[in-house]
């Protein structure tokens, strides 16, 4: 059974203070994750967000990442093939925020991870959980704060 994850990101204003928030609905209940950053992008913080949740399990581990941003969801599902295959340009140049793109692909390999984009601020309780740490972590603006047990989730058979 797949462990089911919220990530979310954003910036206010953008650029600007950054945060980024991540739910995991874990078998003991919930574990929520957040961090932010003074100087960044609303697509960083997205983008760090799936990293930081994706760093969280170990390899091998079965997920299903749902996000608000089709910026993070397309990117992995649609674009980040043709992007690896031209090494790592679009037809008008480089990819953004490569840095975060690369560590998303080396994490989302070495696990067994389905993509789910979800309507944003649409009533579903753990994506508007996900946004509330967003704000935390925007409002905390470095590092990591991990709120409840920050111990790796196991991978499920």
């Amino acid at each position: 059974m797949r462990i089911v994850v919220y990530a979310d990101g954003g910036c206010s204003p953008n650029p600007g203070p950054g945060g980024w928030g991540v739910v995991i609905s874990g078998p003991d209940g919930p574990v929520d994750l957040c961090g932010g950053e003074a100087n960044t992008t609303n697509n960083r913080m997205e983008l760090t967000a799936a990293v930081r949740a994706l760093e969280h399990f170990p390899e091998a581990a079965q997920i299903e990442m749902r996000c608000d941003s089709q910026y993070v969801v397309k990117s992995v599902t649609e674009w980040m093939s043709g992007w690896k295959a031209k090494g790592w340009r679009k037809s008008k140049g480089p990819v953004m925020n490569l840095d975060l793109m690369q560590r998303l692909d080396e994490l989302a390999s070495q696990r067994d991870v389905k993509w789910t984009w979800v309507q944003g601020h649409a009533g579903d309780p753990l994506n508007e959980r996900a946004d509330r740490l967003v704000t935390q972590g925007r409002r905390g603006g470095s590092g990591l704060s991990a709120l409840t047990n920050p111990s790796p989730v196991p991978a499920t058979p």
